[in-house]
């Protein structure tokens, strides 16, 4: 992990790579991130950056691999990918928030995107299976029980593993 996050900084900040931030520009160049959808929202959750630029420290790297490692337990996965969903940062799913996360799945190209009507069906659907206490939202508790009923869930949700 130290070998990888190193080689995303300049050769001359390579001996200070515990203290550096690499850019998020740098971060997306990696393989498991380059094509997917979320890779912008990835960077923003697991980035401590107090700029709110995205860049990473080390311990935000580490964190981010642990999370889509094999070995982090489902609570976490769903955790993180709750986070990763939540766009606008407020604790719930709301309208707002999936109509972004089926366009993250389905694509953003006039030739994919869903009509508003099938849009509508499609977030009017997820709610009804997923809003547990009928308020309009999907809070983490929600999410969770939505996920653990969904053994391939880290590999169906565009997460990386």
């Amino acid at each position: 992990a130290y070998k990888r996050f190193s080689e995303l900084l300049p050769k001359e900040e390579r001996e200070n790579a515990f203290s550096a931030r690499v850019p998020k520009s740098q971060i997306l160049t990696l393989p498991e991130l380059r094509a997917n959808p979320f890779q912008h929202r990835i960077c923003r959750v697991f980035s401590t950056s107090e700029t709110r630029d995205d860049s990473m420290s080390f311990e935000d790297f580490l964190d981010m691999l642990s999370v889509f490692s094999d070995s982090a337990t489902l609570d976490i996965k769903s955790h993180y990918a709750f986070r990763i969903f939540d766009f606008d940062d407020d604790g719930t799913l709301d309208r707002e928030d999936l109509e972004q996360l089926v366009n993250c799945l389905t694509g953003q190209g006039e030739e994919s995107q869903l009509s508003s009507a099938e849009m509508e069906q499609l977030i009017h659907n997820i709610l009804e299976e997923s809003d547990i206490d009928k308020d309009g939202t999907i809070n983490l508790a929600e999410f969770q029980h939505v996920v653990s009923r969904s053994p391939d869930f880290a590999r169906c949700a565009g997460l990386p593993r």
